[in-house]
């Protein structure tokens, strides 16, 4: 029996007793002074600061750097402080350089902070404990995690071995994963053959083989074609809304984070600057919404007065709308022009987010 079997039978046998001391006839005092459930991800004040030798131009520079050498430090994570209960599934953003990926390696273990405290699952993750490394996973969407010369069931094999996890179970996840993935007939196929796409969604079975209780995401759709992205958000939102698995999910493509989280945390130079829903960003910053008018006939027309012109045809137009003059313009517009079709659309979320960034303040709870 593997090393994971052990643990997870010990554990089993840990809560049948726990269930047995409950029901045994004596029901326990409720305890007032007992604390609220832990979260499932915790950190506070996480910093992580990085010291890069500095060295001047030329020879001389050189040989002073010998005697008395100088350094920069970059904050990468600078006291960053949030906790995600069970079940949620958080988008975690901010622009390249931001510290998000560094967060996401302190609280998978592969990076120790230089301050602060983070617990996921109760656990210090740069402990590096096998019974946490177990329940979590990491997928990094610029690393591979699959032997690349080997076929993608191969490679899957190797895990079920690293995890112990029984044979009948291995065969009903792997089946289940790759049909809902649609990479069924990929599965024999060596790895550096497969499309970015395949390659990706492979990458996701290996993540998900032991299921794990907390999954770290870090930009799984980079690179994507359309059609692959949109499998890929279906996936993680269909595996999520059956398993309630507590996630978090970097990405630059702001339909996953659309699609997929209601609340967000957005970080910047290492600082949280937001953390909450993501309608609260939309709110504060969408000041406009884009309105898109059909006419009934080609015509060359002046909209000026109306707001800014996004795009135009002779048929069409968009508008950039101060909201709070959307029905007021729409109302000029039908008095003006025969309008056969009317869509109004909130600003792109890529726009709201930059817009917020541009502000450099944080956004109130």
């Amino acid at each position: 029996m593997g090393k994971g079997s052990v643990g997870a039978t010990h554990n089993k046998e840990k809560r049948e007793r726990g269930k047995g001391e409950g029901n045994c006839g004596l029901k326990r005092a409720a305890d007032p002074l007992s604390s609220p459930p832990m979260p499932a991800v915790e950190t506070r004040n996480l910093t992580k600061i990085y010291r890069t030798y500095r060295k001047e131009a030329g020879l001389w520079g050189a040989v002073k750097g010998l005697a008395r050498r100088q350094y920069d430090e970059t904050r990468a994570a600078d006291g960053v402080s949030f906790t995600i209960e069970e079940g949620e599934l958080v988008g975690f953003l901010g622009p390249n350089g931001a510290g998000k990926t560094t967060v996401l390696k302190m609280l998978s273990g592969l990076l120790n902070p230089s301050s602060g405290e983070a617990r996921v699952l109760g656990h210090v993750p740069w402990e590096r404990k096998d019974e946490l490394k177990r329940q979590f996973a990491l997928l990094l969407g610029q690393k591979n995690a699959l032997w690349w010369d080997l076929p993608a069931r191969e490679s899957l094999e190797l895990n079920r071995a690293i995890y112990g996890i029984d044979r009948k179970d291995f065969n009903r996840i792997v089946g289940g994963l790759s049909e809902l993935l649609v990479v069924t007939d990929k599965l024999n196929v060596m790895v550096r053959e497969l499309s970015l796409g395949e390659r990706m969604k492979m990458e996701l079975i290996a993540a998900l083989l032991h299921t794990p209780r907390v999954l770290f995401l870090d930009e799984p759709t980079i690179g994507l074609d359309v059609g692959s992205a949109k499998k890929v958000r279906e996936f993680l939102k269909h595996y999520h809304s059956d398993h309630r698995i507590v996630t978090m999910l970097t990405s630059h493509y702001m339909q996953d984070i659309e699609e997929l989280c209601h609340r967000v945390i957005i970080i910047d130079h290492g600082r949280i600057i937001f953390d909450g829903p993501l309608n609260t960003i939309v709110d504060r910053f969408s000041t406009h919404k884009i309105v898109n008018f059909t006419f009934e006939d080609a015509a060359a027309r002046d909209f000026t007065a109306f707001g800014e012109i996004t795009e135009q045809t002779p048929q069409t137009v968009l508008l950039k709308v101060p909201r709070a003059s959307v029905a007021e313009t729409c109302r000029a517009v039908l008095a003006r022009d025969k309008v056969t079709d009317i869509n109004v659309q909130e600003i792109p979320i890529e726009e709201v987010i930059r817009r917020m960034f541009q502000q450099g303040d944080s956004v109130p709870d």
